[in-house]
């Protein structure tokens, strides 16, 4: 059976304790940490907090999902520092975050971390942008495996990967078995992609799931599902299809000042697809 959770990232108006309690009282089995402010950024979250979050989630028969290290507005904004700046000393921030990243999924019992895939390409050489990231996944996978951790690269509309292909041949040219896809349907609806062939096509390479829904304009803007026009019917056949049985994540950040709202609306819109 599909396990449902929720993201904090659309709670950033209130604490991570407080988003957890209202992920776990609508009914969410999990949920996903955003690791940034305000929420879990690693360098706030000592042994203590860790600690209090683990028994808070166990009380609440709560795990995570996932583990959110795609934004890092603590030193930049959604997407900066990337991968694949110019800058050596920026490049370093976002590993040495991603290593952090890694420890405190470790700390606090989760399995995967979606990243962003390498940032806006912008006018560098594609090439160069992608051996840029590569190199920097390369010098922190080892710790990952080392911890039992799975980073995932998840394609978005505009960064240098958007196309589940794009993903799939650095996945495979990567070849490691901590590395991993973090499949975010509605971005591959918003670049003219079929989602439930996603699925069935990148199989082997799914380790999570994003789930939002997306306006029929295909514009990259997180909807409640139920309120655009994915089809659901297709991508949960198509998760059965392959057997999936990992963790559903809704993701729906837009929605800071209705979280608790667009959570329950979700959660109830998705229940019958889930058995």
């Amino acid at each position: 059976m599909l396990k449902l959770a929720f993201s904090t990232n659309a709670f950033k108006q209130t604490t991570l304790e407080a988003a957890l309690k209202t992920i776990a009282d609508i009914g969410y089995a999990g949920a996903e940490i955003l690791a940034d402010v305000p929420h879990a950024y690693p360098p706030e979250m000592p042994d203590s907090r860790v600690l209090a979050l683990r028994k808070l989630m166990a009380l609440r028969h709560l795990q995570v999902s996932n583990v959110n290290a795609f934004t890092l507005f603590a030193l930049g904004d959604t997407y900066h520092p990337t991968w694949i700046e110019d800058d050596e000393d920026l490049r370093s921030q976002r590993i040495s975050h991603t290593v952090n990243c890694i420890e405190l999924t470790h700390a606090l019992g989760g399995k995967t971390i979606s990243l962003q895939p390498g940032g806006p390409q912008g006018a560098l050489n594609r090439a160069v942008a992608l051996g840029r990231y590569r190199a920097g996944l390369e010098e922190v996978l080892p710790l990952a495996e080392e911890l039992g951790i799975t980073l995932m690269i998840e394609p978005e509309p505009g960064l240098i990967i958007q196309h589940a292909q794009e993903c799939v041949e650095l996945l495979t040219a990567i070849n490691h078995p901590n590395l991993k896809m973090n499949c975010d349907l509605g971005h591959f609806y918003c670049v003219d992609e079929d989602p439930a062939e996603v699925i069935r096509q990148c199989a082997p390479w799914i380790a999570h799931v994003h789930l939002e829904d997306i306006a029929e304009s295909r514009v990259h803007q997180h909807l409640v599902p139920g309120t655009g026009a994915m089809d659901f019917p297709a991508i949960f056949a198509a998760l059965r299809d392959i057997k999936y049985a990992g963790w559903v994540t809704v993701e729906l950040y837009p929605y800071e000042s209705t979280a608790a709202v667009v959570a329950r609306d979700a959660w109830n819109y998705l229940q019958p697809y889930l058995g």
